[in-house]
């Protein structure tokens, strides 16, 4: 029978062994006590197993609130625990349920955090992961293979009218923009229905597209209901959009999946709310296992922050993160790499001297909004950036050649 394995970081005053024990014993067959009909043969077929127990240090103070520890000592380690198949099937809530449930309320920790996971064939026998995903939506956006996606947000983030948003499209578009999208803060506003918004910036869209045979993709944000998010997802297609955001920690695993199951159009996943889930080092969950979960949802494009950006995600980790959509699951297609937050030109030659990888969406907002010559010229110091960090040029040379890059470095450069 296939086994699904979670590596953990776990914090301990315990002997990490037996921690690991009372992990596995509450997230499968056991709990705090002995309980009549947990035999010998149900423990054998469907409680957990402890795997692997690395010790990786020790430290006096406790990284969250738990459990007191009598020798003043806290024992962190790298636990690898499995569970059969026959426990949970191929059922994505009762999977996150036991790989995420109670064990953070356990008092034997005072950390713990889910940093992989290892999924057996039947996964990707179920799951046929993204319907677009790095190719497709280069089809979708007319994307040559030699750069990335440059993208951007409607800003402000609310407040615009829905006349007000097409006209700032029909600027992005002129400069040859390959992707804008609502803020996640954007759904229904008093003053911007989100039917009329689609009516208006598909009407440019389609005009744009028809006269130079470029159409840009729009991500509308139709998280909502389920009911509500199927309706303003069947009105982007009938308008001729070609894609929809999502909140995922908003709306949910199952809520996401249902819109993704239909397959028309592509699907931008915002991330929302992901500091409250990893920002701590030794409580939530790491990227690397977060993204196979998405992965296995279905959708095209997943946000990984961005380098040099303005919140408090290093840039190791954000080129773990891209790394970590860059390997392959099952027979999938790869999910694109939104990288976001705070971007303009200036991170293009870092992000790619480390990542190596033109395949990701790059997303500016104020970098281009924002630009002292307008955001047409906003799109175009962008791609200028690129172009210059994957032909080798230096960011001083990308300066020197190009005059829409060199204006947005004098406002944004911070170096």
């Amino acid at each position: 029978m296939e086994r699904i394995t979670a590596t953990y970081y776990i914090e301990t005053p315990y002997d990490p062994e037996k921690a690991a024990m009372v992990l596995a014993g509450e997230q499968s067959s056991g709990t705090f006590v002995a309980v009549p009909g947990e035999t010998a043969e149900l423990k054998e077929r469907f409680a957990a197993k402890v795997e692997s127990v690395k010790h990786l240090e020790t430290v006096t103070t406790p990284s969250i609130p738990g459990a007191t520890s009598s020798t003043g000592q806290f024992n962190r380690a790298e636990v690898q625990v499995s569970w059969s198949m026959e426990n949970m099937g191929t059922n994505l809530p009762v999977l996150i349920s036991t790989l995420q449930g109670n064990l953070y309320e356990i008092t034997q920790f005072t950390g713990l955090k889910l940093m992989d996971i290892e999924l057996p064939p039947s996964f990707g026998a179920t799951f046929s992961g993204p319907k677009f995903g790095v190719a497709g939506c280069r089809k979708l956006m007319g994307v040559e293979t030699n750069r990335p996606f440059i993208g951007t947000i409607i800003k402000p983030s609310i407040g615009l009218t829905p006349q007000q948003t097409a006209t700032i499209v029909e600027t992005l578009l002129a400069a040859g923009i390959d992707f804008i999208k609502d803020d996640e803060l954007l759904g229904s506003a008093a003053n911007a229905n989100f039917y009329d918004r689609v009516d208006a910036v598909m009407e440019v869209i389609q005009a744009h597209a028809s006269k130079t045979g470029k159409k840009a993709m729009y991500a509308f944000n139709i998280s909502a209901e389920i009911d509500e998010m199927q309706k303003r997802y069947e009105k982007i297609v009938t308008a001729g959009g070609t894609a929809a955001m999502i909140s995922i920690n908003s709306v949910g695993l199952s809520a996401t999946k249902k819109i993704c199951d239909i397959g028309t159009i592509a699907i931008h996943a915002h991330r929302n709310g992901w500091g409250m889930l990893t920002r701590h080092p030794l409580l939530g969950i790491d990227f690397k296992a977060y993204q196979k979960i998405w992965r296995l949802v279905g959708v095209d494009q997943l946000h990984v922050n961005g380098l040099q950006n303005k919140f408090w995600e290093t840039d190791e980790s954000v080129v773990a993160s891209i790394q970590a959509l860059q390997q392959p699951l099952f027979q999938q297609q790869n999910v694109v790499p939104v990288v976001s937050s705070g971007q303009w030109g200036g991170q293009a030659f870092e992000t790619y001297r480390r990542t190596k990888t033109v395949d990701l969406l790059y997303m500016a907002g104020g970098g281009i909004m924002a630009h002292p010559m307008g955001p047409a010229a906003g799109v175009v110091a962008i791609q200028q950036a690129w172009k210059a960090a994957v032909d080798g040029l230096s960011f001083d040379e990308a300066r020197a050649q190009f005059p829409e890059f060199n204006s947005a470095a004098q406002k944004f450069n911070t170096k």
